[in-house]
């Protein structure tokens, strides 16, 4: 059988297993995610860079732990960003609640966000503990990959801001440092 024109369906939404949820967005492929990502240090956020369309209704973030679980956690957060880095909603405070290695996380925002405009939105994790959990992504090798290529038009992908932010999100990504580790994170 020839066929004439492209796919039906997107082929990652295949992949998925077909979500019945109305939204479904990756950071990355979940099956390139086979890296053990050290991320930002205690109190920093690591904003991840996801696309979002026009009418997704975004409530839970999900991340997958590495090989390295977190110990002594006393703070954290997931939040979801504009693609400028304005604070749309976050999570409650993670607390002291355990990360364990090797798991999927699903925290749902404080309030869902529908989004309005197509873009390259962002998604904040924060961990304060005395060790931080490792999450599975991708290595990029290099920051200047995940940077913003001017001469491209790219996105910066990955970056981490702030410190000592404990349970609240900043209002604003400022002062970022554009980092090389893309952890898998998925936005239902």
């Amino acid at each position: 059988m020839t066929r004439q024109n492209g796919p039906h369906f997107d082929e990652e939404y295949l992949r998925q297993g077909s979500p019945t949820n109305t939204t479904y967005a990756e950071s990355i492929p979940r099956y390139v995610a086979g890296g053990d990502m050290a991320i930002a240090a205690t109190g920093v956020e690591l904003a991840i860079a996801v696309p979002l369309q026009y009418g997704d209704l975004i409530t839970n973030i999900t991340f997958v732990t590495g090989g390295t679980a977190a110990g002594t956690p006393t703070a954290g957060y997931v939040c979801l960003r504009t693609p400028a880095g304005a604070l749309l909603a976050q999570s409650a405070d993670l607390a002291s609640t355990a990360r364990a290695a090797n798991t999927a996380y699903s925290i749902a925002l404080a309030t869902p966000q529908l989004i309005s405009t197509p873009g390259m939105y962002l998604v904040g994790v924060s961990f304060t503990a005395t060790t931080i959990p490792t999450l599975r992504g991708v290595t990029l090798g290099n920051a200047m990959v995940s940077g913003n290529l001017a001469s491209l038009g790219g996105v910066v992908l990955v970056k981490s801001h702030g410190s000592a932010v404990g349970a609240v999100a900043p209002a604003t990504v400022a002062t970022p440092t554009t980092t090389a580790s893309l952890p898998y994170v998925v936005l239902t």
